[in-house]
């Protein structure tokens, strides 16, 4: 018995979700967005699948996570969003992202001393709030553009509330973004690559499509789950045939039966209202399972959804399984995914604790030993 849960991950779903993006946004460019380890789900093995279904393009935050996928042999152009460290772009041949004239400056240094050019995509904040060139972005574009080296092939920016219901500041966003790659243009600056559209953009605001788009969360399933403040579920529009990627499993380390009155876990904040079948999970924050879990969710156990109960502990979860017949140690415990006719899926869990299904992905699938079919 290891510690911890086995997520084993489902490649043909992301083909299938893969193609789902295809549907909603056909004609783009697809740069998959497998940052964070592919959102907790395995960057190599999940690449390789995205490639094979037909992905242009990846992406990632940083530029060491692109160091394994240059080493298993993946060749395809890589975007990196976050981190534009000449040395490291040179060594894993990545496509910066530049979101200031001081960085593009220094990556176009470092060209100039190689006697290379390198292609890039200039970002520019239209409302997000986080990253982008900000200011005059018209001045400050054409001015990269000008340095030595330096190719400009995308131009992007990110829609900070995509999934929301009230599209008016989204739009906004997209009209400050055409408006820039119009006036780019009249200056004579062609950029045959401009997006914008996370999943939330690539199923909600077709105008955000562009030239290219970057899914990530609906690649492994799920479409974002929350619409400006207001908890929706997680549910997946009806037009959408989402296939969620990870199942999440762990085993029962033992069986114990309690007294009525009698506390489970620490601080007592279970007490069994009757005599009870109490089984211990391997499965605790730890392993990526909040706290916030306590006494507020569910797992499934011989195809029932049963009750978590008492405080999730650093290595254990209890559950009560006093209404399911002929348990035993060993058995398998579901915390993601579907037994018999039911599914816990992470965008339910992520409405359990106030989250989003990206924190349970990444959390969950972070500290799993992974398998893959």
């Amino acid at each position: 018995m290891h510690r911890g849960s086995s997520a084993h991950i489902d490649l043909d779903a992301i083909t299938h979700n893969l193609g789902v993006v295809r549907a909603y946004a056909p004609g783009c460019a697809v740069y998959a967005v497998v940052k964070a380890d592919a959102y907790g789900h395995g960057a190599t093995e999940v690449s390789q699948a995205l490639i094979a279904a037909g992905a242009d393009r990846l992406a990632v935050a940083f530029c060491n996570e692109a160091a394994p996928l240059r080493s298993a042999g993946i060749k395809k152009p890589i975007l990196v969003l976050f981190d534009p460290d000449p040395e490291e772009v040179f060594r894993y041949n990545l496509i910066p992202v530049l979101s200031d004239f001081k960085s593009a400056e220094k990556l176009s240094k470092a060209l100039e001393l190689k006697d290379v050019r390198l292609p890039v995509h200039v970002k520019v904040d239209t409302g997000m709030g986080r990253l982008g060139i900000t200011g005059d972005p018209l001045k400050v574009i054409l001015d990269i553009a000008s340095l030595k080296g330096i190719t400009v092939e995308g131009l992007m920016s990110h829609l900070s509330e995509s999934e929301c219901q009230d599209h008016e500041f989204s739009l906004g966003q997209i009209a400050r973004l055409r408006e820039l790659r119009g006036a780019l243009e009249q200056k004579g600056l062609i950029i045959p690559y401009c997006h914008m559209a996370n999943s939330g953009g690539i199923i909600n605001l077709a105008e955000a499509h562009f030239d290219a788009v970057r899914p990530g969360l609906i690649l492994y399933g799920y479409a974002p789950g929350r619409t400006c403040g207001t908890e929706t579920g997680g549910k997946n529009p009806p037009e959408m045939t989402l296939r969620p990627v990870m199942k999440l499993v762990s085993r029962i380390v033992q069986l114990r039966k309690v007294p009525a009155g009698a506390p489970v876990s620490y601080n007592r904040t279970f007490i069994a209202t009757r005599d009870s079948l109490i089984g211990a999970v391997s499965i605790g924050y730890a392993d990526g399972y909040s706290v916030a879990f306590s006494n507020n969710s569910y797992m499934l156990v011989r195809g029932r959804r049963v009750p978590v109960i008492g405080r999730v502990c650093m290595d254990i979860t209890m559950i009560d399984l006093t209404d399911v017949a002929d348990v035993t140690e060993g058995d398998e415990v579901v915390i993601v995914g579907k037994q018999g006719t039911d599914c816990i899926g992470a965008d339910e869990l992520a409405g359990r604790i106030k989250t989003h299904p990206y924190e349970i992905l990444t959390s969950l699938g972070s500290h799993a030993r992974r398998t893959y079919s």
